[in-house]
C-alpha cells in the first residue's frame, strides 16, 4: 500500500488538505497527516482545525512513496521555510519520489529546487514563484517529471484523483472517479 506524507502548517488551505486526504484514503493509500510544528492541532485560513496523526520532525524520505502540499498562503510560506519539509522535499527529489502541490504550494517546491520546469498553481501566484514554464489553465493538473501540481481549491478533487492514477492504477482511478461525481475530472 503506497504511503503518502501530507505536511500541515497553520494557515493551510482546509478544502485542499480534505479532499487530497479523503480521495487518497478512499483509494486505499496510506495518508499520514503530519503538524509541521510542534502540537498535533493545526487552524487553516479559514479557521478551521485539523487534528494531525504526528509531527513531522523525524519522518524521512525513505519512510513516504510520496509528499502532497496542501495551499494556502499561510501555510505555504510556513512550508518554504521549514527546513524539515525543505530537506525533505530535496530527499524526495534526489530518490526520484513523487512529489506533489497545490494552490500556493508550488512555491515551496520552488524554494527547496524541486519545481520543474512545467507547473501550475493558484492563478497570480506564479508572480511569486516563476513565469516562465507556468502552465495556466491549460489544465487541471500538471506532471512534469516526479512533480504534480494543480490549481487550487476547485482542482482539489482531480488532483487526488490523479495521485490515485499514479499511484494505485487507472482502474482505482476510474472506480472513483465515477463513485465521486468527477467526471469533469481530465
Amino acid at each position: 500500500m503506497p504511503r503518502v506524507l501530507v505536511p500541515i502548517a497553520e494557515g493551510f488551505e482546509e478544502l485542499e488538505a480534505v479532499a487530497l486526504i479523503d480521495v487518497m484514503r478512499r483509494a486505499e493509500i496510506e495518508v499520514l497527516i503530519a503538524a509541521v510544528r510542534p502540537g498535533l492541532e493545526v487552524t487553516g485560513g479559514n479557521g478551521i482545525t485539523l487534528k494531525c496523526d504526528r509531527v513531522l520532525a523525524g519522518i524521512t524520505a525513505d519512510a513516504i512513496d510520496m509528499i502532497v502540499l496542501p495551499g494556502g498562503w499561510g501555510g505555504t510560506d510556513i512550508l518554504a521555510v521549514d527546513e524539515n519539509v525543505q530537506d525533505l522535499l530535496k530527499a524526495m527529489d534526489a530518490q526520484g519520489k513523487q512529489i506533489g502541490a497545490i494552490c500556493a504550494a508550488p512555491y515551496a517546491l520552488n524554494a527547496a529546487g524541486v519545481l520543474k520546469e512545467n507547473y501550475t498553481c493558484y492563478p497570480s501566484a506564479e508572480e511569486k514563484i516563476r513565469i516562465e514554464g507556468y502552465q495556466g489553465d491549460r489544465a487541471q493538473v500538471v506532471e512534469d517529471g516526479n512533480v504534480m501540481t494543480s490549481r487550487g481549491p476547485g482542482t482539489s478533487l482531480c488532483f487526488g484523483l490523479q495521485i490515485v492514477k499514479k499511484l494505485v492504477g487507472e482502474e482505482a482511478y476510474l472506480g472513483l472517479k465515477e463513485g465521486l461525481l468527477a467526471t469533469y475530472c481530465e
